[in-house]
């Protein structure tokens, strides 16, 4: 089973006990081993940290999925293992982001988001993600 991510960029500190609980639910109990994740804001940073500390312990994957190529070399020594979506590269730069998002809603069975009001970008992919059927868990209920 794949899981990826939503959630907002400003997301607080204190929910990671709660994703960290979340994902080690998904793990042991779901069959839950990839892990598709995005580069952008707190939410992401956050998700990142856990399946780091997570991959340590169980056998899972992680994959940072970019909507751009990082322009200097120190950028790609932050990242885990990173996937550029094929055909991203034909899209236009204010575009990208959304590609990227649909292309992770695309690639899961499960979607984990921190989703506290209904406009931006996060509820916008959660609200795709469940119209599309997809197991859709929210962290901020």
């Amino acid at each position: 089973m794949v899981c990826t991510f939503f959630g907002h960029k400003d997301t607080p500190k204190e929910i990671e006990p709660t994703l960290r609980s979340t994902l080690i639910d998904l793990i042991e109990n779901k069959n839950v081993t990839v892990f598709y994740v995005g580069n952008n804001g707190n939410f992401d940073t956050m998700v990142r940290r856990q399946l780091e500390a997570l991959s340590q312990t169980y056998p899972i994957t992680y994959s940072v999925v970019l909507a751009y190529l990082p322009t200097k070399k120190s950028e790609y020594d932050k990242l885990a293992d990173t996937i550029l979506p094929e055909g991203i590269e034909t899209v236009p730069k204010r575009f990208a982001i959304s590609y990227r998002n649909k292309w992770m809603i695309q690639q899961s069975d499960i979607v984990l988001t921190y989703v506290t009001h209904t406009y931006g970008g996060a509820w916008q992919f959660k609200a795709m993600a469940e119209r599309q059927g997809k197991t859709v868990i929210e962290l901020s209920e």
